[in-house]
């Protein structure tokens, strides 16, 4: 049945078409860059690690130079992209890169184009 790997490129178009439309925006590209190296890009922050626990959505506006709610209408895209994990630490929403969701995100799109 010949039919089944084209049924199963159709299921997923959905998503990586959703995927795409998240990466076809320079400031989520810079986002999703300057999380790769949180230590490198964002100053310490009070609660939580900077790679274990993610970036707080504050310091990712700032890096940005854009207001909190631009940065967090960034950050819902990626992360309902899959592309990112948003995790609650006291008042703060942290987030950092889905790294095993952006591979499969890249062989998707490789093995589409």
């Amino acid at each position: 049945m010949a039919a089944a790997p084209f049924d199963a490129l159709f299921r997923e178009l959905p998503k990586t078409e959703f995927v795409l439309r998240a990466l076809a925006n320079e400031r989520r590209l810079q986002i999703l860059d300057c999380l790769k190296h949180s230590r490198k890009h964002f100053r310490p922050q009070v609660d939580g690690d900077l790679v274990e626990d993610g970036v707080c959505g504050v310091l990712i506006a700032e890096k940005l130079g854009v207001s909190q709610p631009t940065a967090s209408e960034h950050l819902k895209i990626l992360r309902e992209a899959g592309l990112l994990k948003a995790k609650r630490i006291k008042q703060w929403t942290l987030y950092r890169r889905d790294e095993a969701k952006i591979k499969n995100a890249k062989q998707t799109i490789v093995r589409r184009v």
